[in-house]
């Protein structure tokens, strides 16, 4: 595969060694790329704004996939020009693309899509700012209608600095402060199937203790030691899926990667911001973690329903989330074609056990015998194996039994068996 990346900054960079790493990359070439990306990719000069000059290139080159990085140029439509050019695109559309290009029309999206998110006022006029600034009080949250480079955002408790703010924009959506971390989550999408990879969490504001103004971002971490497990799974039901599911029910649906900007609240998880590509400086931090290749290289999606790009070292491995039920098309996969729970987790690797036996005076089968002489130990033996009083492990298929005077009592076969079937793949129970 040929692939064409679009950009210049850190975030290509990161974008161009990903798919460097990738064997089924045949050819890398970024456009205009910098000196770090001409280490990974053969550089083209290239303006990334003009579609038509885009898809010369890409046409001149034998792309079989284009992936545009910066922000700039999928409002400006680039990725439609390439698409009808009937080469395969990583990037949302003009129309799915304002979901970036305009934070009034973000918020109009998650309204309709009960998304949670601050509430806010669109203020076109310095009467309709100054009135929203008084209904929501410090600290104040001032944000530029269009695209800023991460730089139109406000946060102050100065009223004069964010009626400053609001006055030099011609549209401005202000909203109220939302307290607690924040964390971005990257997802990628073909329109309806949300695969969601791992959180990060960046730094925007500059200076010692963000008393700084608002920047691109001042770098970025991942994995998030302290956030909540389940953060991933819940913010794919509540946020991304709804979100792409209300993009494709007007009509503008929306593929490649989704970024969330999200606030972890005293209230519960709320949306700052949404981005239509990849952030810098998370791809960076993120992108490093995968032990697959980049989802953008596995573009357009196979029809196979457990892609792998959310694999990240650290991380557990799971399949791919399907749809919500709103829009479910595909049946999960086959429970036999699954191995072990065990054997899914990256942090543990199973040992075979020197003394796995049944608890004191419990009969031992054949099949007894074999889940003791197959169950993984874990880092603490079971309490079964515990009680053996150092009886040794009977081999499987030797027969072994108990002694017939001792009685045991069924609640005790029955919790001496268990741990031992918990472990066992599906095919041998």
């Amino acid at each position: 595969m040929k692939v064409l990346v679009i950009g210049t900054g850190a975030r290509e960079h990161a974008l161009c060694r990903s798919l460097s790493l990738d064997p089924a990359v045949t050819a890398l070439h970024c456009a205009p790329g910098n000196a770090g990306i001409a280490e990974v990719a053969e550089l083209h000069p290239v303006d990334a704004l003009d579609g038509a000059a885009v898809t010369a290139l890409a046409t001149r080159l034998g792309a079989d996939l284009v992936v545009v990085g910066p922000e700039a140029p999928l409002v400006a439509g680039v990725a439609d020009a390439v698409r009808e050019a009937g080469i395969a695109v990583f990037g949302p559309s003009k129309e799915a693309a304002r979901l970036e290009g305009s934070k009034a029309f973000a918020k109009d999206v998650m309204a309709a899509a009960g998304v949670p998110t601050a509430r806010s006022y669109v203020c076109t006029t310095q009467a309709e700012a100054d009135e929203a600034l008084d209904a929501f009080g410090p600290p104040y949250v001032v944000k530029d209608d269009g695209l800023a480079a991460g730089k139109g955002v406000v946060v102050t408790a100065d009223l004069d600095a964010a009626k400053a703010h609001a006055g030099a924009c011609e549209r401005v959506v202000i909203e109220e402060y939302l307290d607690g971390p924040e964390v971005s989550l990257f997802a990628v999408t073909d329109g309806e199937t949300v695969v969601p990879l791992q959180p990060a969490q960046d730094f925007k504001r500059a200076l010692d203790g963000d008393e700084g103004p608002n920047t691109g971002g001042m770098g970025a971490y991942s994995p998030l030691p302290w956030a909540d497990p389940k953060l991933v799974d819940d913010v794919l039901q509540s946020v991304l899926q709804p979100t792409v599911d209300e993009l494709r029910r007007r009509g503008t649906p929306f593929s490649g990667l989704l970024y969330a900007g999200l606030a972890i609240t005293s209230r519960g998880v709320r949306v700052i911001e949404f981005n239509a590509r990849f952030g810098d400086p998370e791809t960076q931090v993120v992108l490093a973690r995968l032990k697959t290749p980049s989802p953008a290289s596995s573009w357009p999606p196979p029809p196979a329903t457990s892609p792998a790009s959310n694999r990240c070292a650290g991380a557990t491995t799971r399949p791919s989330p399907s749809s919500s039920p709103r829009t479910t098309t595909q049946a999960p996969p086959a429970r036999a074609t699954r191995s072990p729970a065990w054997t899914r987790w990256p942090s543990w690797t199973p040992r075979t056990p020197t003394s796995c036996t049944p608890a004191r005076g419990a009969t031992a089968t054949p099949s007894s015998a074999r889940a003791a002489a197959s169950c993984p130990s874990p880092r603490r033996a079971p309490i079964w194996a515990r009680r053996a009083s150092g009886r040794t492990a009977p081999s499987p298929g030797s027969g072994w039994t108990a002694p017939s005077t001792v009685r045991t009592s069924r609640r005790r076969r029955r919790r001496a068996c268990k741990p031992a079937l918990r472990f066992l793949p599906p095919s041998a129970v």
